[in-house]
């Protein structure tokens, strides 16, 4: 067999999206955690148990992400390059942030925490100045405008959730104000974008992640020590952007299942979560709350159910629908 013909190994595809399942899961995590009030103690049992799943699939996609480095570099430099999946780089840092994030709100010792903690912070400021590099380059067409490039942004509103207790108040300040700047900015392109051409279909779920932003931001914002006045208009936002996400669930369950599909899951759960922390200020969110969990829950099992059975079948490791993005957007493969 010539060098040509030789079969691709499946180690190939194993992108940096792969961890899009840690991020789920940390969420999930995360408003597990938020529902204490109501649950009690059971409540962070699921939680831990959510994290623990989570950091057992940062270890196995992250492990088996180095080896693919070696192996498959010029992989590895196709996704550093490709105008969509460049961003899914940022889920590496965004993991790290999140695992340490549910670690410090379940109570392990601050003392390994922090140092994991600063490495996540270095990296995603790392990624989000390498991703603004490439728009001030030059380098961004209209198919590269999707909402995935929303994912660089929320790594830096994440930072106050867990920087604020470890005492970098002012950096995270810092990092949230990057994010808070950058996600109107994201939020006019792809609407922009969108205009000139619709998306494919196989980038129907990102639409998703348009909830992460407000979702996110409202609760760190308290934890930045803002009003909790402002998380009904956080959630508000965050509800509009999950209704207009609704319309797209019919054409995204008629679309084969692919890695992209994850874009859904940690959205949902940071909606849970402010859903969750708003129930101060809106007494009737802690039953809308607890409806959101429940759905949230299911959503990412039965995620982590078609990701097993894909895997077992091998219809995910292989080149994905994503990766022809350019000419699937020509095709008009969507509605807008």
């Amino acid at each position: 067999m010539t060098e040509s013909k030789r079969p691709v190994s499946p180690l190939a595809f194993l992108g940096p999206q792969w961890f899009s399942p840690v991020l789920g899961w940390c969420g999930l995590a995360l408003a597990w955690h938020r529902a204490l009030p109501s649950f009690g103690p059971i409540a962070d049992v699921v939680a831990l148990g959510c994290t623990v799943f989570a950091a057992l699939i940062f270890v196995a996609v992250g492990g088996a992400s180095v080896v693919r480095a070696n192996r498959h570099r010029a992989a590895l430099d196709a996704d550093l390059a490709h105008p969509v999946r460049h961003a899914f780089v940022a889920a590496l840092p965004v993991s790290i942030i999140l695992l340490t994030t549910c670690a410090l709100a379940l109570g392990a010792p601050r003392a390994w925490i922090a140092p994991a903690w600063l490495v996540g912070v270095v990296l995603q400021a790392t990624v989000t100045v390498w991703v603004i590099g490439r728009w001030i380059g030059g380098r961004v067409q209209w198919p590269a405008l999707t909402p995935v490039l929303f994912i660089p942004i929320v790594g830096n509103i994440l930072v106050p959730l867990a920087g604020v207790p470890l005492g970098y108040t002012g950096l995270s300040w810092m990092l949230f104000g990057v994010g808070a700047f950058f996600w109107p900015v994201v939020t006019t392109l792809v609407l922009a974008r969108l205009a000139h051409q619709p998306m494919p279909a196989a980038l129907l779920p990102s639409w998703f992640i348009t909830i992460a932003p407000p979702s996110v931001g409202g609760v760190a914002a308290t934890a930045l020590g803002m009003s909790e006045a402002l998380l009904p208009s956080a959630l508000g936002v965050s509800g509009l952007f999950a209704a207009s996400c609704l319309l797209r669930v019919p054409a995204m369950l008629r679309a084969p299942f692919a890695m992209p599909a994850w874009a859904v899951s940690f959205p949902l759960a940071a909606l849970t979560a402010l859903t969750l922390r708003s129930a101060s200020v809106l007494p009737a969110a802690t039953a809308f709350g607890t409806v959101l969990l429940a759905v949230t829950s299911v959503v990412i099992g039965g995620l982590t159910l078609a990701t097993i059975k894909g895997l077992r079948a091998g219809t995910l490791l292989a080149p994905e629908p994503v990766a022809t993005i350019a000419t699937a957007a020509h095709a008009g493969a969507t509605a807008r």
